[in-house]
């Protein structure tokens, strides 16, 4: 397997026939996804999706790909064809349009009607080109075919890529259930026409790569759930991505077969299910749906509610209710349903919401108990079947941290694919396909891009240091009145401590440190004080470190007398 090397430096200059894959995220992690092919002189990009949040970035909102490397060819953008409705590829698309909004955004009918009703919000009125299945479009010098895969959102799509420098078939997210909800089966006979044909870089969905056999068919989570429905005492709660339009369906099902009403809660919950079922994706029995205001007059065994959080997002409708911070109070006897998966790294809060819900007498069902929740991605059964039949020339594992890439990598060369052709590759890694050879190149730029309320990469890796550091270590702020004339102190110094574990002694300590201090710049000639609060928020640091243990954020203020 090909892996990137640290050294790699800028790509040289793609040859006239030449073929550029740049993934600008969505390798090394779930989510974010953004690929960019770039031929005669035009950029294609597939999916522009955000990143959540983890623990150690607080006060972030979303996580961005890096647009550094086209912002300065926005106007070569010939389409971003979008394989799918999920945030974690449409989530950026508002942020691409804000920099250049008359770009076509290429997507099925229901992916199309997500993201216009998100650019709503943004004020953008996108142009949009609807595809489906069996469709071929040309956008610049990309002839673009369209192909039906199964996944946990309707309308999803894989892409094929004709260029003059070979062909590249992109999975997008897919699974190869057998028996899906909507009939709908990931088109394996159009994989074997294109594999006659002739693929020469073949981009796989890695998330479930390192999970042997095959992921379980949607259908079989229909005795769980109905259980759940069947025997609640009182009101039944369940918690889903808010674009999980099958699982939604099968919800409401169990909830129309058990004479319950429902209720959407969340504004996205409420958002997508009104378009799915505006679309005919979701089909909802007359009379099923309620607003949340008609269900209070109902007994508890007659109510379902169907609401947003289950990832443990603190601001989602779960987490809100765990915390008694929501007009839905859960009490004992309610049951709530987590019909959703465990994202990595989103364990720890997922699993506070359950103790939060159980504390109030929920009965929590969530997959680690019972059997409701399957898996959107093709476990590694399925990939093999793929290499099998498509017998790719190049294999480029794609969607996941790095050892799903490299888990997806070795089942490829197990179907037969040359180790060499394998290329495992990162965020930003240059990939050219040159007279049908595909290697790595080069290396551009694709660090994480934070949205923080309305800036949009104001907060850097250094912001977000100083904000884990108030989290956890405090604040101390030192006021510090110096003598003009001499360079002493001319009062003892104000301590203002937030979040720093104090008592009115801890400080009696410092003080002799900024006399010395100050004493050694007058010494010295240093006045200014800009220079003065550096040197002493680096001698206050090092006392707080010797005589406290700890590292609090040091604000000094120099004051002249």
């Amino acid at each position: 397997m090909s892996h990137p090397h640290p050294e790699l430096g800028p790509p040289p200059r793609l040859p006239a026939e030449g073929l550029r894959i740049v993934a600008l995220g969505g390798l090394g992690e779930i989510g974010r996804n953004m690929t960019v092919f770039e031929h005669a002189g035009k950029l294609l990009v597939v999916d522009c999706g955000v990143l959540f949040p983890e623990e150690h970035q607080p006060g972030v909102d979303v996580i961005l790909p890096d647009f550094t490397w086209i912002r300065d060819r926005l106007d070569d953008i010939v389409a971003v064809v979008l394989t799918h409705g999920h945030e974690d590829h449409i989530g950026g698309v508002p942020y691409l349009l804000r920099e250049r909004a008359d770009i076509p955004l290429v997507g099925s009918k229901l992916t199309l009607a997500f993201i216009e009703g998100k650019l709503k919000e943004h004020r953008i009125r996108p142009n949009t080109v609807r595809v489906k299945e069996g469709d071929r479009r040309r956008f610049g010098p990309f002839d673009c075919e369209f192909v039906a895969v199964n996944h946990s959102i309707p309308d999803s799509l894989a892409v094929a890529l004709r260029t003059r420098a070979g062909t590249v078939l992109h999975t997008g997210d897919f699974k190869m259930d057998q028996f899906p909800l909507d009939d709908r089966i990931t088109d394996l006979r159009a994989f074997a026409r294109l594999g006659e044909e002739g693929v020469d870089l073949f981009l796989t969905d890695s998330t479930n790569a390192e999970v042997p056999g095959f992921t379980t068919s949607e259908r079989d989570l229909v005795p769980a759930i109905e259980q759940v429905f069947r025997t609640a005492p009182r009101r039944v709660i369940v918690s889903s991505f808010a674009s999980h339009v099958h699982r939604i369906q099968q919800v409401l099902d169990a909830a129309h077969a058990h004479g319950r009403k429902v209720a959407f809660v969340g504004r996205s919950m409420v958002r997508n299910m009104g378009i799915a079922r505006d679309l005919g994706y979701l089909k909802v029995p007359a009379g099923l749906v309620v607003d949340l205001k008609a269900l209070e007059g109902l007994p508890d065994n007659e109510v379902a509610l169907v609401c947003t959080g289950s990832q443990g997002e603190p601001m989602a409708a779960l987490s809100r209710m765990a915390n008694r911070d929501h007009q839905i109070r859960i009490g004992q006897g309610d049951t709530v349903l987590l019909a959703s998966s465990l994202i990595p790294g989103n364990e720890s809060a997922i699993y506070r919401v359950i103790n939060g819900l159980s504390r109030w007498g929920a009965n929590v069902v969530h997959k680690g108990n019972a059997k409701v929740h399957v898996s959107g991605h093709a476990s590694a059964g399925e990939l093999v079947y793929c290499y099998n039949i498509v017998r790719p020339k190049h294999v480029m594992p794609v969607h996941g941290e790095w050892r799903h890439l490299q888990a997806n990598g070795e089942l490829a060369i197990r179907t037969g694919v040359d180790p060499s052709r394998v290329l495992v590759a990162e965020d930003g890694v240059v990939v050219d396909l040159v007279d049908g050879r595909a290697s790595i190149t080069g290396k551009v730029p694709a660090g994480y891009v934070y949205v923080d309320g309305m800036t949009v990469g104001g907060a850097t890796e250094a912001s977000l240091k100083d904000r884990r550091a108030l989290a956890e270590e405090g604040v101390l702020t030192v006021v510090a009145i110096v003598d003009a004339d001499t360079g002493a102190l001319a009062e003892p110094p104000d301590f203002l401590a937030r979040g720093f574990v104090h008592d009115e002694n801890t400080f009696a300590s410092v003080v002799p440190v900024i006399e010395k201090t100050l004493a050694k710049a007058a010494e010295e000639g240093v006045g200014e004080a800009p220079r003065l609060e550096q040197l002493i928020a680096r001698a206050v640091a090092s006392w707080a470190w010797r005589a406290q243990r700890r590292k609090p954020l040091i604000i000094p203020v120099v004051i002249d007398a």
